[in-house]
């Protein structure tokens, strides 16, 4: 049996034998504007995991801090011969059947919370059962979130969810990075330098159009887990394409809004759990449910034929309704913001009221109190007043005469000296003792009644908490396919097709998607890599002709197609793909440890040793970083390895400059390769680009006509064309005669200008020596 495990820190009490647990720190991402109910600065997001492999077979679980969720995932088989050690599965069941959970209700019996937990958690899973322990006992040794808590406050845990790994793709972070799917940029902002980064110009920062941050966290996580099931993806196409049609503008629009109000609900439910619930957290709360119930009213109105729209009709139940019910009718917003603690509106409890209107009467009622007081004292005393103080109570207020200088001199008859403050001797008389005992301490009582209040209404909304976890998810589900058809109406994207029979991707017209924005014009152009025929493509043509261009365009519009997103191509049709490889460009870092062209070789190796027949390949420019002729039979025998796969042979796109390759014919004749070629036309010594793939092969690179482009002087040029030929035609290089006479020459003038400078009559002038270091020196580069 195995267990992983990468923990940040040393963890004092670890997990049991046989169990790991791991804890990853991730940065929240920079949040935007922030609105005035939204107090306080998030915390940063931690995963713990706990992971254990036996005989091929995975149990997974970890716990997400931002949502205080535990996620597990049911046992991924990968062999049928298992021997499971059972020590510890027995200790994990119980652990996991005495846990406190909000979502199970405390009448609940010990076998009706078995079968509760039972519907959620698939006890027949034993690693993921005892994976789900191992978590739970590192949950509550290390208190995750209640550190600070008192040692009876458990770790809150809002829910369990189950994820699986099946029909992803493959990419790796090179990919990702060459593609420019993701790129971070520092932000701008001098005050958010060194704690935030903002998306560069990349594709998920096009796409993301997400009102709540919540959906940009799923479009980042869909983004990360592209998917085969073409099932999901139809899905996701049929909510985009039904946004798209004109008539449906408006209701697009209304949703949108309504999906700007859905706010942070798992950090508001764990602050409810521990009872740190802020002002600002029911006016949030309150917004998400009316603006839920909101998307519920108009997805009933929409076709129920979409899956999507049918679940937010069916799953946003009168829980909703009842939760913003009670805290409109309970909670008093403005009284709140401005004592800036919960307090209830009128008519909620007849005793808070009551006190309420003593509390609000005391004014009047004590000047009367006071104006008695005054005919008790001694007529020294100008003026008195009763005051209230919370937590003290009832008060005599008496300013301090001239004659009372020590503290034996505040002593009077009657009253018991308290305090002086201000110049005002306050004290306690029979009678502010009797208010004490009549009236109480108002103010704490009414604190007191309304905490108890909030604590009744918390615990409403936590046994309702399920429904507000499913919201969130279909809220950001919705908010996510929103999103990406606004972007598909705003760039003329168009729906892809899936054929589970194609190996391939057949794209018509494709378009680069950050290019096209970029360029004043862009040319479209088509790829088509599925069957046997033209499995490889080898792409040649001049430098800057839009090779790499095409190769990451094809890359990114299969990506897309893979997320449910709609495709900048007139049409696409994108096959069985299990992994995008690419060796495009290389990320080099100094902590690697690896030259540049180590680092190509890393990646080339990768797609060679894990690429399969339904695989999508994209190398450009290979064996660049060496010798021309190790390079070129390094590229060749890559390219032949997978010719000599067959029908197993992924689909690659190659994109080079080594035009040898072909002209040597280095590779095998057959079906499986093509050769393509960007158009171009030589008009003179100009050179025109048309930036369009058509078959053929380049007859050469026109490394000159890029040179000129980036400012190199003619003349290094015209010697770079003359050296490039002899080198064709297999002649010596000599040195240019013109270059060494007119370096002759610079070297004669230095030398008389010197000798012109000396002065003769100069009593110190040594001839000998200006003869031995400046004339016989500059000699031998004249003669």
């Amino acid at each position: 049996m195995a267990s992983a495990a990468a923990t940040p820190a040393r963890t004092p009490n670890g997990p049991g034998p046989g169990e790991a647990s791991a804890s990853f720190p991730t940065v929240a991402s920079e949040p935007g504007p922030r609105e005035p109910e939204e107090e306080g600065e998030e915390e940063p997001a931690e995963i713990h995991l706990c992971v254990l492999w036996n005989s091929g077979y995975l149990g997974i679980a970890y716990y997400d801090t931002s949502d205080s969720t535990i996620h597990f995932m049911p046992d991924a088989p990968d062999h049928e011969s298992l021997k499971l050690l059972q020590r510890g599965l027995e200790i994990s069941k119980q652990r996991l059947l005495s846990g406190n959970y909000s979502f199970i209700p405390d009448s609940m019996t010990t076998t009706e919370k078995i079968l509760f937990l039972s519907s959620i958690i698939p006890f027949d899973c034993l690693l993921m059962v005892r994976a789900l322990g191992g978590l739970l006992k590192f949950l509550g040794r290390r208190r995750i979130g209640v550190e600070l808590e008192d040692y009876n406050v458990s770790v809150p845990i809002l829910g369990f969810k189950k994820f699986v790994l099946t029909n992803l793709v493959s990419i790796d972070q090179d990919t990702y990075s060459v593609l420019q799917i993701f790129k971070s940029e520092s932000h701008p902002s001098v005050y958010k330098v060194a704690s935030g980064l903002k998306e560069g110009l990349s594709l998920f920062g096009i796409l993301n159009r997400c009102r709540c941050k919540w959906g940009e966290k799923l479009l980042r996580l869909w983004f990360t887990r592209p998917t085969q099931d073409l099932g999901e993806l139809n899905s996701r196409l049929d909510v985009i394409q039904f946004f798209l049609l004109p008539q449906n503008l408006d209701m697009a629009q209304m949703l949108h809004r309504l999906l700007g109000h859905i706010k942070n609900v798992p950090l508001i439910l764990k602050r409810m759990m521990l009872s740190h619930t802020k002002v600002s957290d029911w006016q949030v709360l309150y917004k998400t449910v009316y603006s839920a119930l909101g998307l519920r009213d108009a997805c009933r109105s929409l076709p129920q034929s979409i899956q999507l729209f049918r679940d937010i009709a069916q799953e946003f139940s009168d829980d909703l309704h009842h939760i913003a019910s009670l805290i409109g009718k309970v909670v008093d917003f403005e009284g709140s913001l401005a004592e800036n603690r919960f307090t209830v509106l009128p008519n909620i409890d007849p005793e808070i009221d009551e006190k309420k209107r003593r509390l609000m009467g005391l004014p009047s009622f004590l000047t009367e109190v006071a104006r008695k007081e005054l005919e008790n004292l001694d007529s020294r005393i100008p003026s008195c007043s009763v005051i209230y103080i919370p937590l003290i109570g009832f008060l005599l207020s008496i300013p301090r005469l001239p004659s009372m200088v020590e503290t034996s001199d505040f002593e009077i008859e009657g009253l018991d000296f308290m305090f002086l403050s201000e110049e005002k001797l306050h004290y306690r008389s029979a009678r502010t003792k009797e208010l004490d005992a009549l009236l109480g301490d108002l103010h704490c009582d009414i604190r007191d009644q309304e905490t108890l209040l909030m604590h009744q209404l918390q615990c409403q909304v936590l046994a309702r908490a399920a429904v507000l976890t499913r919201v969130l998810d279909l809220a950001s589900r919705l908010d996510v396919l929103l999103a990406l058809a606004s972007a598909a109406r705003d760039y003329g994207y168009s729906r892809p097709r899936y054929s589970p029979q194609l190996l391939g991707v057949r794209i018509q017209n494709g378009r680069h998607p950050l290019m096209e924005l970029c360029a004043r014009t862009f040319v479209p152009n088509s790829a088509e890599c599925g069957g046997d025929a033209g499995r490889v493509k080898v792409i040649t043509g001049p430098n800057s002709s839009g090779k790499s261009i095409y190769l990451k365009q094809v890359g990114l519009i299969t990506f897309m197609a893979l997320v449910g997103s709609f495709v900048p191509a007139e049409e696409a049709e994108i096959g069985a793909v299990d992994a995008i490889f690419t060796r495009i460009h290389s990320c080099e870092s100094i902590s690697l440890g690896l030259s540049t062209f180590m680092i190509d070789l890393n990646q080339v190796a990768k797609a060679v040793n894990n690429a399969t027949e339904r695989s999508l390949v994209l190398v450009d420019e290979f064996g660049k970083g060496t010798n021309t002729v190790d390079g070129l039979a390094l590229l060749a025998a890559v390219i032949r390895h997978w010719l000599a796969l067959g029908p197993m042979c992924p689909h690659v796109f190659v994109a080079t400059n080594f035009l040898s390759l072909v002209q040597l014919q280095l590779l095998p004749q057959g079906p499986l390769v093509q050769y393509l070629t960007m158009e171009i036309c030589e008009d003179g010594d100009d050179l025109v680009f048309f930036y369009q793939v058509c078959e053929g092969v380049a007859r050469a690179s026109h490394a000159s006509h890029t040179a000129a482009q980036a400012g190199l002087p003619e003349k290094l040029i015209a010697r770079g064309k003359q050296v490039s030929d002899l080198i064709r035609s297999g002649k010596p290089i000599k040195p240019v005669k013109e270059l060494l006479k007119e370096k002759q020459m610079e070297n004669c003038q230095t030398l008389v200008d010197k000798f012109l400078k000396l002065d003769l009559e100069d009593p110190s002038l040594d001839l000998d020596i200006f003869m031995s270091q400046e004339v016989l020196p500059a000699a031998t580069t004249i003669l």
